[in-house]
């Protein structure tokens, strides 16, 4: 047991699991749910799947053939390290794509857009943990804002998405574009949420003349940390104290009730926090530095 946590642990062991499962879970999007109902889900992948359904050309080892000469160039101007994890994901992803033979899970081009996206997400966010892409115009992107510094990833990405949906509009068709976007949209959000996590903590900033009190009660009486900032009010000129205190959802109610006994003339404002780290909250594991 004890040699199975020190595996986990160890941070090359996490990064390869994350790229295995995510491959795995990523290519199972395709028999699952994209390829029986030709979704082009943006990217290389894309216009494989539009390939394959005029011309038959397996998507998994088509993918794999234009990804050559991108992991080519990326070993040339990427680190070493992850140009060698996105090799071996692109290889595992690909052959994954066309090995893994499942029965279409629906027949639905709407609902396989949405469950496609969310699959398709979940696999390329472990990937994107582990350290790694599965190539494509990830790849591409990256090459081509190390040679061209005003030119972004994302734009990149977004500019190479959109293309892919023109060609499913103008070789498939206007639905199968529209399918599309559905899918690109979804498997972004995905994405983001397994990049940022899926935290629903909440931060409040307070600002009052009463701060000494309320840092005080919500120190004690909530057993929560508090950082003090000092502001001016740009109108006012004024000087005032401001606090900053992470809480869980279920604390906002009591974060509340303290800052309006203290001060009800206290200025308040809270927002989502994706993700938050440290004492009293999740711990900050090592893939996240």
């Amino acid at each position: 047991m004890e040699r199975i946590k020190g595996l986990l642990n160890n941070k090359i062991v996490r990064q390869y699991a994350f790229i295995i499962v995510g491959c795995f879970l990523g290519a199972m999007s395709y028999p699952l749910f994209l390829e029986p109902n030709h979704i082009a889900p943006g990217g290389v992948t894309g216009i494989t799947t539009i390939l394959n359904y005029h011309f038959k050309l397996p998507i998994g080892i088509t993918s794999l053939i234009l990804n050559i000469p991108l992991l080519i160039l990326g070993w040339r101007v990427i680190s070493a390290g992850f140009v060698f994890r996105t090799i071996m994901a692109t290889a595992l992803f690909t052959v994954m794509i066309d090995a893994l033979r499942f029965e279409p899970m629906v027949m639905d081009p709407l609902l396989a857009s949405i469950f496609g996206g969310v699959l398709l997400g979940v696999g390329l966010g472990l990937i994107l943990k582990g350290g790694a892409t599965t190539g494509g115009t990830d790849l591409l992107a990256r090459i081509v804002h190390h040679r061209i510094r005003a030119i972004s990833v994302g734009s990149f990405l977004f500019a190479f998405d959109f293309v892919v949906i023109v060609l499913a509009w103008i070789f498939l068709s206007a639905e199968h574009a529209m399918h599309a976007i559905i899918n690109v949209f979804i498997t972004i959000k995905v994405i983001d949420q397994m990049l940022l996590g899926f935290g629903s903590d909440k931060a409040c900033y307070i600002i009052s003349k009463e701060h000494e009190q309320i840092e005080q009660r919500i120190m004690k009486e909530m057993d929560r940390g508090v950082t003090r900032f000092d502001t001016v009010g740009a109108y006012s000129g004024q000087s005032r104290k401001m606090l900053l205190c992470v809480v869980s959802r279920f604390e906002v109610v009591k974060i509340k009730s303290i800052v309006n006994e203290a001060d009800d003339k206290a200025f308040m404002f809270i927002t989502d926090t994706h993700e938050t780290l440290g004492e009293g909250f999740a711990q900050l594991m090592e893939e996240d530095v």
